[in-house]
């Protein structure tokens, strides 16, 4: 595809730019293939404008006669105006933006043509695998192994080539199983407790339909999991009236009389569209310009966001308890086991394992649990909060993580080694980004676009060290215990860092906040020196 076709104008001079944060500033506007750039050619101190067009979540024009406002509202929530002279001049630049913001094919997209500088396609991408999971967990060694039965994504779509699972079924009865299961999705192994060899299995629902259709592979399956065991427990995240309601459908749930040692427990979690629409209820209120507090702390309780996080994190630390402190091992799915099975997984295992509250584990996680799991993100991020577009697919499972996760670090801010800022980079990145790890909807389609081949890794890019030192948290200190959030309402709070963060209030306290952390980090290499010179001394 030729970019230059949907640019009728590259340039336009004397445009006004009025964002967030900033005074008005009059310079020359340009639209390339996947930017949009504004220079400041008063030199008021202004900062230059370089925004992403796959940022741009809705426009709206406003003509004149002689000159047009086109208003952009961004992914990352951010509002700002050009004011274009000329009519047809505003007209062509709409339409670029319009037809360049939201461009259908993976291949054209910026992270294809992202190069920095100290960087080559040739470097392993990504952190982690199936294969090296498995290899640092060698006390599973004698009930799981590493099966390639996805090896060519022909069995299940959503999974990666390879997948642990328990050693007694063959790859035969895998692939019964896995017609068995929503998506193809049979249960695999996410997590391991090195405390009580537990485990943490995910998968889709079970295919049982009216009829009560059975699978003896997938019964012998979960019948291994428990191993030496007599109970494990099955969470899925629909109400019970749903999981009855998805049989007549096709789909279901485990029978208490096929799956007698397991133990189901229903913890209704909303998704789709409903997730979506609580978003988009969040961002008016933070709009909302009529300083009435009540009326602002209706909206922000009608919006139901604060009700969502406070139900993830109740059922993930309901799974992290199941493991932790009552020893058993879980099945966690809901209908296609994309969204909130990986929503739980992932902060279960942050409640519980110390590695994953660290900078390259919390990273490694999201990895295993989101990106080689099959969440997908391109169906998911493809509109925010301000898009006029009919809701197809979307829903910020992936926001609504990010924002459990700084709920834990706001209760427990010296219990991971990651600042809130690595959150915000995430969020920022998961809707439009240089990097091509958020791309695609699953690893056959990342595998088929080349995505590992002719892009760059994000998470990769995290961990150098010109980057980590601004994501790490200055007042971490390990602690080997699990962390159990309160999910009472007094203890969740907004997440004023993300949702209000171009208001100029919230401005001045992320300044104080930037100038503490710098303090807390100069005093700690002060003290760090300190002791090396005693020891030295010594």
């Amino acid at each position: 595809m030729e970019f230059s076709e949907h640019i009728k104008t590259a340039n336009v001079e004397n445009v006004v730019l009025r964002q967030p944060l900033h005074p008005p500033a009059r310079g020359t506007l340009c639209v390339t293939g996947h930017h949009l750039l504004f220079s400041d050619r008063e030199e008021r101190g202004s900062p230059q404008l370089l925004l992403l067009l796959r940022n741009i979540d809705a426009t709206e024009k406003r003509m004149s006669a002689s000159s047009g406002t086109i208003t952009i509202k961004c992914k990352d929530l951010r509002v700002f105006q050009l004011d274009i002279p000329g009519m047809e001049q505003c007209l062509n630049i709409a339409h670029s933006i319009e037809t360049l913001s939201c461009l259908g094919h993976v291949s054209e997209m910026y992270p294809f043509f992202y190069r920095p500088v100290d960087v080559n396609l040739q470097e392993q991408w990504g952190l982690s695998s199936p294969e090296k999971l498995f290899g640092q967990t060698k006390e599973f060694h004698d009930r799981w192994r590493l099966s390639s039965v996805n090896r060519d994504y022909s069995v299940c779509p959503s999974y990666p080539p390879t997948v642990i699972v328990p050693k007694v079924l063959d790859d035969e009865s895998l692939k019964k199983v896995a017609k068995f299961r929503q998506g193809g999705r049979f249960p695999v192994l996410c997590y391991f407790h090195r405390k009580n060899a537990m485990v943490i299995m995910r998968s889709g629902q079970p295919l049982t339909g009216a009829n009560r259709r059975r699978c003896k592979e997938d019964e012998l399956l979960l019948q291994a999991v428990l191993g030496d065991s007599n109970k494990g427990f099955i969470i899925d995240t629909r109400s019970s009236q749903q999981a009855q309601q998805a049989r007549m459908t096709g789909g279901g749930f485990e029978s208490k009389s096929s799956y007698s040692c397991w133990k189901r427990l229903h913890r209704h979690m909303e998704k789709g569209r409903a997730l979506q629409e609580s978003l988009i209820k969040l961002v008016e209120a933070c709009r909302d310009e009529s300083h009435n507090m009540d009326r602002w702390l209706s909206k922000l309780e009608n919006s139901k966001w604060l009700s969502h996080i406070q139900t993830a994190l109740s059922t993930a630390g309901l799974l992290a308890e199941c493991v932790e402190r009552d020893g058993h091992s879980v099945l966690v799915h809901g209908s296609e086991g994309t969204d909130c099975t990986l929503l739980i997984s992932t902060l279960a295992q942050i409640i519980m394992d110390p590695h994953c509250r660290t900078l390259e584990g919390f990273l490694t996680l999201l990895e295993r649990e989101w990106l080689q799991a099959g969440h997908p993100f391109q169906e998911r991020c493809a509109h925010s909060a301000y898009s006029h577009a009919h809701l197809q697919h979307e829903s910020p499972v992936f926001l609504l993580l990010l924002d459990c996760v700084h709920q834990l670090w706001h209760q427990f801010p010296l219990a991971l080694g990651f600042s809130d800022s690595l959150l915000l980079r995430l969020a920022n990145e998961a809707y439009a980004s240089n990097y091509g790890t958020f791309l695609c909807n699953n690893d056959q389609e990342r595998c088929t676009h080349e995505v590992k081949t002719r892009t760059h890794c994000l998470f990769k890019a995290l961990l150098k060290p010109s980057e980590r030192d601004h994501y790490l948290n200055p007042l971490y200190e390990p602690t080997e215990l699990a962390i159990w959030p309160s999910v009472q309402p007094q203890s969740l709070q907004l997440w004023t860092e993300f949702f209000l963060r171009w208001e100029p209030q919230i401005q001045h306290i992320e300044e104080a906040k930037k100038e503490i952390k710098n303090m807390i980090s100069h005093w700690g290499k002060l003290v760090l020196d300190d002791s090396c010179s005693v020891s030295l001394n010594g």
